[in-house]
């Protein structure tokens, strides 16, 4: 709670930070290595630096973690350019895609929209917690129609990592 108005601080994304961390290491570092080889053997030009200079951007644009952050009511997930934010307490839907990376999508009845990687949930219990309290109370308001059997997975998947977390703290191989 906050001294001045009483209301429950933000959770955020614990890991985001690390995570930032990493999609500038790898987006700087593949044009500098890739700078260096031009360099060394000779063929270094103009356009083959703004090639590679280019291809990290693009890395970095790709890389670059959303950052997913919640409040009673409200999860916020931020990309480099938007902001997505969607009512939890009355959500429509909770949706699992499954592709190249594993995406959870939450729909509320407004019709606003969050994609975020069921990772991020996981690796945060606190996160975790406050989306399970409002999705609880969007199933007793009767307003999620879809979504039981993702839910399922979700909780197979947080359950799957806080055991092999009390495994890794307790020594257990």
């Amino acid at each position: 709670m906050t001294p001045t108005t009483g209301q429950p601080l933000p959770v955020s994304d614990t890991r985001w930070a690390d995570d930032a961390r990493a999609a500038v290491t790898v987006a700087a570092s593949f044009p500098v290595l890739l700078l260096g080889v031009d360099g060394t053997s000779g063929a270094l030009s103009g356009p083959r630096a703004a090639l590679w200079t280019g291809l990290g951007l693009i890395l970095f644009v790709m890389l670059w973690p959303t950052r997913v952050s919640a409040r009673p009511g409200l999860l916020t997930a931020r990309g480099l350019l938007r902001r997505h934010t969607v009512h939890t307490d009355r959500l429509r839907s909770v949706a699992w895609h499954d592709g190249v990376a594993q995406r959870l999508i939450l729909r509320d009845l407004d019709g606003n929209q969050v994609e975020i990687d069921p990772r991020v949930l996981a690796a945060n219990p606190p996160l975790w917690h406050l989306l399970d309290q409002d999705i609880r109370t969007s199933l007793s308001r009767g307003t999620m129609r879809e979504g039981r059997r993702p839910l399922q997975r979700l909780s197979r998947l947080i359950d799957a990592e806080t055991a092999r977390t009390v495994f890794r703290v307790s020594g257990m191989p």
